[in-house]
């Protein structure tokens, strides 16, 4: 039977990468953390014992609380948060089960300089299309979901990053961009290890669609008329940006459940 207010690793691993995730707060002791830097896809690093700074950061938001085993720790921060009203859960097993389970992601903390309490700052071209929507996509749903995306025109892009402190993407010359013949979305998923099938499967259709190469998928033609519809449909950026978060949810729900469906309607039936 389920311990009360606790999630398994493999409910946990349905819910990352989509809309419905929670908020995921990690707060392993400092040397369990030193011994074993890495992270839940999404999660944020909080001391156990401010709480008070933990509910302000939390807000109303449904939270999942992580530490080394899944015991008193979690356990009691749940208990504490659930008695002011917070909707909170702690992982069973903690980070040991989660990093024992075959298939789940674990981002190297080295790898997010980016992220700081605030969240992360990003920057890049005006009027996404493609890898720069399908970018912010994987950010916010599998590295920092309070990542914010500035979009400037190609020659201001420099300037803006040094002024804000901000990471350029998908740029001629910078650490995140197009490598030999794969593109940005592919140097994100090996950066922060992010490679599994349904992601793997995802980055195939994107990178066939950003580099003109739609024999590598087929669906790539339609990521294409789709990503310049909504590039037509929305002046502005940030428009297009949360429609295209849409977008790839859908594209993500695809390559992870649903790449094998086929619809075989016969072209002779009239009716």
């Amino acid at each position: 039977m389920p311990a009360p207010n606790s999630i398994t690793p493999k409910q946990l691993l349905r819910l990352i990468g989509t809309p419905q995730a929670p908020m995921l707060i990690d707060i392993c002791m400092d040397a369990d953390f030193e011994a074993d830097p890495y992270l839940i896809p999404g999660s944020i690093r909080h001391p156990a014992q401010d709480a008070e700074g933990l509910e302000k950061l939390i807000a109303d938001r449904p939270v999942i609380v992580i530490c080394q085993k899944g015991k008193k720790l979690s356990q009691a921060v749940v208990s504490w948060l659930r008695g002011d009203g917070i909707q909170a859960e702690y992982l069973e097993g903690g980070m040991i089960a989660w990093r024992e389970m075959a298939g789940a992601p674990r981002v190297p903390a080295s790898a997010l300089s980016m992220v700081g309490p605030e969240g992360s700052l990003w920057v890049t071209r005006h009027r996404p299309k493609i890898d720069r929507i399908a970018c912010p996509w994987l950010i916010r749903r599998f590295v920092d979901p309070n990542a914010r995306f500035l979009f400037v025109a190609p020659a201001e892009v420099e300037a803006a990053a040094e002024m804000f402190g901000a990471t350029p993407f998908d740029m001629e010359n910078t650490h995140f961009s197009h490598r030999q013949d794969r593109c940005t979305f592919d140097t994100m998923l090996d950066e922060f290890a992010l490679h599994s099938p349904a992601l793997d499967r995802l980055a195939t259709v994107v990178r066939a669609a950003d580099t003109n190469r739609h024999d590598l998928a087929p669906e790539a033609a339609g990521l294409l008329a789709v990503s310049v519809g909504l590039s037509r449909q929305y002046r502005d950026d940030h428009e297009n940006l949360a429609a295209g978060l849409h977008l790839y949810d859908a594209l993500y729900r695809w390559a992870r459940d649903g790449f094998e469906e086929r619809h075989d309607w016969p072209a002779d039936r009239k009716s």
